[in-house]
């Protein structure tokens, strides 16, 4: 049974998802209007309800005591695609750091760039790094919150390496805000790989911000450590 109610969520959602992006088309013409967010929150809490429903997957979040008041970056726990869905129910209003490839996704892809998620170049090297950090600033002053996966893709839940990459460094240092660890364990339900899902509560953990200030050399390391460490208890 638990088979079938996985493949059936994965036709809805589909459904879901192409009806939203293709009835939607015009507020492309406007790049990141209040009501294409309002989009994405409405896409992301139907999505949600159909993973509860069909998939039997909830969650739960934890610590929201820690979101600061002004500006400030997310940097999260990459894996699944479940985060990329929920941080618009969350988060309302994110910013995602992703691969410029994504961009080409037909329709979907289209309203990812009509929403002004960030997209990268990963080989680009230093100047790909100088737009993102112009870009974060930009979208940051304008309400959006920057999420940003410092591990740069999706890791199993039950990984035991972990490799932070020196981007969220970079841009915790030009930013100048708060840093918001996020640990989750939506892998443990829709694993990176496989079509199965299994039921039950992703918890999702908004960890104390780290403050601005910390050099490259001591941020890094306590992003990892307040992050990782919630992970070992998930």
């Amino acid at each position: 049974m638990s088979y079938v109610r996985h493949f059936l969520f994965a036709i809805f959602f589909a459904l879901w998802t192409v009806f939203i992006c293709a009835f939607t088309m015009p507020l492309l013409l406007v790049r990141g209007n209040s009501i294409h967010v309002r989009v994405g929150q409405i896409w992301g809490a139907g999505s949600l309800w159909l993973l509860k429903i069909l998939a039997g997957i909830s969650y739960e979040v934890h610590g929201r005591e820690h979101i600061p008041d002004g500006p400030f970056l997310i940097a999260s726990k990459h894996q699944s695609a479940w985060e990329t869905i929920a941080f618009w129910v969350i988060f309302r209003k994110p910013c995602f750091i992703l691969k410029r490839e994504l961009l080409m996704i037909p329709f979907f892809g289209w309203h990812l760039w009509g929403l002004r998620m960030i997209a990268i170049n990963r080989a680009g090297g230093t100047k790909t790094l100088k737009a993102m950090n112009a870009d974060a600033q930009e979208r940051m002053s304008k309400g959006w919150r920057v999420v940003i996966f410092p591990e740069g893709t999706r890791v199993p839940h039950d990984a035991t390496e972990t490799r932070y990459q020196s981007g969220v460094g970079l841009l915790y240092q030009a930013l100048k805000v708060p840093v918001l660890p996020v640990a989750l364990n939506s892998g443990k339900f829709w694993p990176k790989t496989g079509a199965q899902k299994f039921s039950g509560t992703v918890q999702v953990h908004l960890l104390p911000c780290i403050a601005p200030g910390l050099s490259s050399k001591e941020f890094l390391p306590a992003l990892e450590q307040a992050i990782e460490s919630k992970q070992a208890d998930l």
